[in-house]
């Protein structure tokens, strides 16, 4: 399978399939807060990293941009996107976040959620560098990612927990603490503006109600209990979080190039 298709056994893709729409750790307010954080005005030319199901970016579009580019790595993703975002000054182009082909100093704000954490570090630093040279100097970079605590946490502890996340979730993820997640930015030419934190509880039935809604939420329910094969995958998934709940959180930065 080509790497630009979904790979369906990915934990999240499974729970778009049983029909969750926001699929962020930090859920609905997270990712709330993080496009407050980043300003968004009717002058800006906006670029998501990875917009996925689309949910974030019909958030940002209630800003109402000057444009929106979202850069997306999968072909079927793409074009399930281009279906729901296809405004005036809308498009979405399929490639690697960690080489847009965006112009130099073309966009105001940059941000990307949930995919920072499943990279390498130096992979991390590549897709970081790549928001930094599209930005404009004094443009927003946001991201919504898992993190880590307290920011002592042990290598021990992290490497067991990145690798009970591979096995139950499909993706070799690498979430970091706080002080890790703002080095890396200040690595790459950014000041730290914002940092906001939420409990990671993607899979709790109060963060799935507050997120998708009751009726929504009663419809995922439905299929999560007529699909056996994914009910036992959400359900390691929800028992990997909990089992880790002390260390694990989402966590929204917003930084600014200067």
């Amino acid at each position: 399978m080509s790497n630009k298709q979904i790979n369906t056994e990915q934990g999240h893709w499974i729970l778009a399939k049983m029909g969750k729409k926001v699929l962020r750790p930090g859920g609905k307010e997270l990712t709330l807060k993080l496009i407050d954080n980043l300003k968004i005005k009717g002058s800006d030319n906006i670029v998501e990293f990875a917009p996925g199901m689309g949910y974030t970016a019909s958030v940002a579009m209630t800003k109402h941009p000057k444009s929106y580019t979202g850069v997306e790595l999968n072909e079927e993703a793409a074009n399930n996107l281009r279906k729901i975002i296809n405004g005036k000054n809308c498009r979405i182009i399929t490639g690697n976040a960690a080489d847009s082909t965006l112009g130099e100093n073309s966009a105001d704000k940059v941000y990307g959620e949930a995919m920072l954490t499943m990279q390498a570090d130096h992979r991390k630093s590549e897709i970081i560098r790549e928001a930094h040279r599209i930005l404009k100097k004094g443009g927003l970079y946001g991201m919504h990612e898992l993190g880590l605590f307290p920011n002592d946490l042990g290598e021990d502890v992290k490497s067991e927990i990145q690798k009970q996340l591979a096995q139950t979730i499909k993706v070799n993820g690498r979430p970091l603490t706080q002080v890790e997640w703002t080095a890396l930015l200040e690595k790459e030419g950014f000041k730290i503006v914002s940092v906001e934190t939420n409990p990671m509880s993607l899979l709790e039935s109060k963060r799935v109600i507050d997120d998708e809604g009751f009726l929504r939420t009663l419809k995922i329910v439905f299929n999560i209990l007529t699909h056996p094969k994914e009910r036992k995958r959400i359900l390691e998934m929800r028992k990997t979080f909990r089992k880790y709940q002390d260390h694990l959180n989402a966590i929204a930065i917003v930084a600014e190039k200067y």
